[in-house]
């Protein structure tokens, strides 16, 4: 995968943060997703959400696993820390680097086969244990990197490319994290910016396990199978001598609506996905409350977006341990390597 830059010199007009910064500082390199993807979406919120709160890039941590998804931390701070894991394990490698240093600010970017399917475990455990970080998922149903197959959290009759419909129910990742004991649990739209960066930065500011779900359409594999100018058609018909690739430019998928309204969204392939956003009469405090209005918008064919459930008095996972207060990194080697003695003690207690 090639990486191209952005050029460094920028109008000297543009506005400025507290730090005094653009939002230039915080981008990355250019986009090499598909034009129209809504992950190109969610990367702009996240961009905008550090620009706002004034979050200096190198006090921030952005961790990722495989796939489209965990490709995005390319594209944002790129001045900040990252790792780029292996598939499904972006929460270990988050839960280390936590634990090392508890001063820094940890995004984690996973897909919905990223999470909901080889990184599950990895993704429940990371919940259970309360891990201080903001863990956004870019769920668009379906594995991008792998031409189009449906992902563990893809709607049970939701037809395929191909024309296929899924045998399988979904797995639905806020009821899980709320069942999980995630203190933060909210779901949006990525042509949502309104709603999404505010979302984006409650997430960040929160104390705990923060869980953002983002509905993010994949403009590659959503396209209609049976239109005779669907890419598998033309395939099917063309008699070239080579084989090319070739994706159509989207436009960008975006809405506007009102608290308390839902909104019917015409994806590229004109199939509709229609969005219920939360108003003042939903209690995010009562987490069977949260999940009982999941699954009564589901029934209607309709997600439920906005902050579903929060927990203000939750412990994070150094509370728990009750670690000391000082990152790791910077406490003396008598302190990390105590002596035998006290590991005979910490031995002795473990029999």
């Amino acid at each position: 995968m090639s990486y191209i830059s952005k050029p460094i010199a920028h109008h000297p007009a543009l506005p400025k943060n507290a730090l005094g910064l653009t939002h230039r500082e915080y981008e990355g390199s250019m986009s090499t997703l598909c034009a129209g993807c809504g992950h190109d979406s969610i990367t702009a919120a996240i961009i905008e959400a550090c620009f706002e709160m004034d979050l200096p890039a190198h006090r921030i941590a952005k961790i990722s696993g495989i796939g489209c998804s965990s490709k995005t931390p390319t594209y944002f701070l790129g001045r900040s820390h990252g790792f780029n894991s292996v598939h499904g394990r972006m929460p270990s490698v988050t839960t280390g680097a936590n634990m090392a240093n508890r001063d820094l600010v940890y995004i984690g970017i996973s897909g919905d086969g990223d999470t909901a399917s080889i990184g599950l475990g990895q993704f429940c455990h990371a919940v259970r244990r309360k891990l201080n970080m903001t863990y956004i998922v870019m769920n668009n149903g379906c594995y991008g990197l792998t031409k189009g197959q449906f992902s563990a959290t893809n709607d049970k009759s939701s037809p395929s490319k191909k024309g296929e419909a899924n045998p399988f129910e979904a797995i639905d990742l806020c009821q899980m994290a709320i069942q999980l004991g995630a203190g933060f649990v909210a779901r949006s739209f990525s042509g949502d910016k309104r709603q999404l960066i505010p979302l984006i930065k409650a997430a960040i500011s929160y104390k705990g396990f923060a869980f953002l779900d983002v509905i993010s359409p994949c403009v590659t594999f959503n396209n209609h199978a049976q239109a005779t100018k669907s890419f598998e058609y033309v395939r099917a018909h063309n008699q070239a001598i080579g084989r090319l690739d070739y994706v159509e430019p989207k436009e960008e998928i975006t809405v506007d609506y009102a608290s308390g309204e839902s909104k019917a969204v015409t994806m590229h392939d004109g199939s509709h996905l229609i969005l219920h956003k939360l108003d003042k009469g939903h209690d995010p405090r009562d987490s069977n409350a949260a999940i009982q209005t999941i699954r009564e918008n589901a029934a209607k064919g309709e997600v439920a977006t906005g902050l579903l459930y929060i927990n203000e008095a939750q412990q994070d996972l150094h509370d728990v341990l009750a670690t000391d207060d000082r990152p790791l990194n910077v406490l003396p080697m008598s302190e990390l390597c105590p002596g035998s003695k006290a590991l005979e003690g910490i031995n002795a207690r473990l029999r």
